[in-house]
């Protein structure tokens, strides 16, 4: 078995629906529903990523930022050209709000907020801002007949099974559900597990000091 493009993905997938060709061309929508799932599910590192923007003051509101199309969850924002790279504090919107209210001048920002499909700034920048943003990804998805992604070439079991099981309601195979998901449901925790300990077990942990014991 190799699956290391869509198309042998949905090779693979009608010779375990036993070539049904009736159903072809329903094969890329169980795929992408697989992803869907998949990116609801998956907190692999593998789906981080860095990017950068640039706040422009000679906009009508420099304080707003498109998040990029791919964005999930934010880790961290950052302001890499500061002379002491300044990392940015997290704050839901109401409390820019409140913020906002006690003093509306620009500045430097010091907090970050999502906001629908944009990163919101406080205070508002007062000059062009450069922005490093650490994210997690959506999974790339599989579109043309050659294309592959980090998932499918790690786990193309995963991909396989993901797939048959959303085929399976379709096909009124309601008994094979069980057997797929549970290849799914153990290869999630298999990549999310892998993923932990590729992150966490690097090394010892830092302890840092403060007054009164540590944190």
């Amino acid at each position: 078995m190799t699956l290391a493009t869509r198309a042998e993905l949905i090779t693979e997938v009608q010779s375990w629906l036993f070539g049904r060709d009736d159903i072809a061309a329903k094969v890329p929508t169980f795929i992408r529903m697989f992803e869907a799932k998949a990116n609801r599910i998956l907190r692999c590192r593998q789906m981080e990523e860095r990017a950068y923007a640039t706040a422009d003051i000679l906009t009508g509101a420099p304080e707003f930022i498109s998040l990029p199309d791919n964005f999930q969850t934010m880790r961290r924002v950052r302001m890499p050209e500061e002379a002491l790279t300044r990392t940015l504090k997290f704050a839901v919107p109401s409390q820019l709000d409140a913020l906002r209210e006690q003093n509306n001048a620009a500045g430097t920002p010091e907090f970050f907020t999502v906001f629908g499909t944009q990163l919101e700034l406080y205070p508002t920048p007062n000059a062009a801002t450069v922005l490093e943003m650490i994210y997690r990804r959506t999974l790339p998805p599989l579109v043309e007949a050659t294309d592959t992604n980090w998932l499918l070439d790690s786990a193309p079991d995963l991909y396989l099974y993901g797939t048959l099981m959303e085929a399976a309601p379709y096909l009124h195979e309601e008994e094979r559900i069980p057997t797929w998901a549970s290849g799914v449901q153990g290869g999630f925790a298999d990549l999310n597990k892998l993923s932990d300990d590729a992150t966490y077990n690097a090394g010892p942990l830092v302890i840092r000091r403060r007054r009164g014991g540590y944190s």
